[in-house]
């Protein structure tokens, strides 16, 4: 890619309102993955019973499911006349799909299952002492799990974090189905790969997908610090 194309491809209008697309729903993914991934791979590293092993299972299904499969699935649920999706529309006024909040619900589903998942491996083992401990000292559960669990399991955070913010910056197939892939609206930068490629765009698609492999290499990096920390 020559100097002039690439400047050219870099002030392109719908690729940078999709690498700001891309920005603003991580924006909003990387909050939902911590206030949602530390609690579920609290419970599911340390309960047991059937209903845990449910949950179990129904977390880790986008890490097995194809993609355009999990999306089918939402936009079952989510759609205009689905389980949740109608009486959100009707009752709140709130449109999933096809817009913003779908694709931050793409990019939370595709991820969650990686930040839950080292969560839920570093709660096992010796800090069940750190607790007890934690109780004989008088700490409610609350101060427990913020000044205990998190304190121990802050490697693992991380490492899910990086983890699920690189799978959800590479989503395709759920964003396509819930976002419906609407340029200016919902091409995020994964999504506007796929355009480029899919219309012969080449330039394009080689300057977005060369950007989200710095970014990974970058979230590699730091995962790899995390480990050694």
């Amino acid at each position: 890619m020559i100097p002039a194309t690439l400047a050219a491809t870099a002030a392109d209008p719908d690729v940078l309102f999709s690498i700001r697309l891309t920005l603003r729903v991580m924006a909003v993914a990387v909050p939902l993955f911590f206030l949602l991934g530390v609690p579920l791979g609290y419970v599911l590293g340390r309960g047991r019973g059937r209903l845990v092993a449910a949950l179990d299972v129904t977390v880790s299904l986008p890490l097995v499911l194809p993609p355009m499969a999990v999306g089918f699935f939402l936009l079952l649920l989510l759609g205009r006349n689905g389980l949740f999706g109608g009486p959100l529309g009707k009752i709140a006024g709130i449109e999933i799909i096809f817009g913003f909040p779908g694709l931050v619900v793409a990019a939370v589903v595709s991820g969650l299952p990686l930040m839950v998942r080292p969560v839920q491996a570093a709660v096992r083992g010796d800090l069940t002492r750190l607790m007890e401990l934690s109780a004989v000292l008088g700490k409610s559960s609350a101060e427990t799990f913020v000044w205990v669990v998190l304190p121990h399991c802050r490697r693992s955070v991380a490492a899910g974090m990086f983890l699920a913010v690189g799978r959800a910056l590479g989503e395709v197939g759920v964003s396509l189905l819930l976002g419906g892939d609407i340029i200016g609206r919902t091409n995020t930068v994964s999504l506007e790969i796929y355009n480029a490629v899919f219309s012969g765009q080449y330039d394009r698609a080689g300057y977005l997908a060369g950007l989200l492999c710095l970014v990974s290499l970058a979230l590699t990096w730091l995962l790899k610090r995390t480990g050694r920390g």
